[in-house]
């Protein structure tokens, strides 16, 4: 009976151990990754937020909106001289292999500023096209807005739009287009808020 208390205790002061070992790594790298996912933060806004148009910091300076479905949208909003001049916030496609996540950047007008792929599970050298590295394509929304091109026209050419579509790959640019003209339209109904400086 004595062997088993002692193999009961051994065993026990390992768990102990262990767990307080886990606990320290947790708070040690605890300030780390909050970081590196600010600087994460930072850099994707700073491809849809051209820096000359704020004087603040856009990911400090934030709005929560309820978008589609009810989900509460995150807005990082860029403002200047004491005036919005643009926002930033999350807009979410579905691609050929599931959803992808992208940040759109919008100027007061309701210009598209820029948009940039987060985070997708698309078929390398398709549908991967999506993110900047691989090419320009994510850029030709840039200046564009609700009305120019007219709304029915924001779709892929293979549907009646005006964008193209990568070669052996319709899906993904059409999750990506719809994604965009859905965040402009929620842009168009939330200018209001968005622009009010509190």
């Amino acid at each position: 009976m004595s062997r088993i208390h002692i193999h009961a205790g051994i065993l026990g002061a390992f768990c102990l151990g262990f767990g307080i070992v886990l606990a320290a790594t947790d708070q040690v790298t605890l300030e780390p990754i909050a970081a590196r996912a600010l600087e994460d933060k930072q850099n994707s806004l700073s491809q849809v937020i051209p820096v000359a148009i704020h004087d603040n910091n856009p990911v400090k300076d934030t709005l929560i909106l309820q978008g589609h479905g009810g989900k509460d949208v995150t807005i990082y909003r860029a403002i200047k001289a004491g005036k919005v001049t643009g926002v930033a916030y999350e807009i979410h496609g579905s691609g050929y292999a599931g959803e992808m996540k992208l940040m759109l950047g919008v100027d007061a007008e309701g210009k598209v500023l820029g948009v940039r792929a987060l985070a997708h599970k698309e078929t390398p050298g398709l549908g991967d096209k999506i993110n900047i590295e691989k090419g320009d394509w994510i850029t030709r929304f840039n200046g564009l807005s609700l009305g120019a091109p007219p709304v029915e026209k924001w779709k892929v050419k293979k549907d009646g739009g005006q964008f193209d579509q990568f070669s052996g790959a319709t899906i993904t640019p059409r999750g990506v287009i719809k994604a965009i003209r859905e965040g402009l339209d929620f842009y168009a109904h939330n200018k209001a808020t968005l622009l009010e400086v509190r």
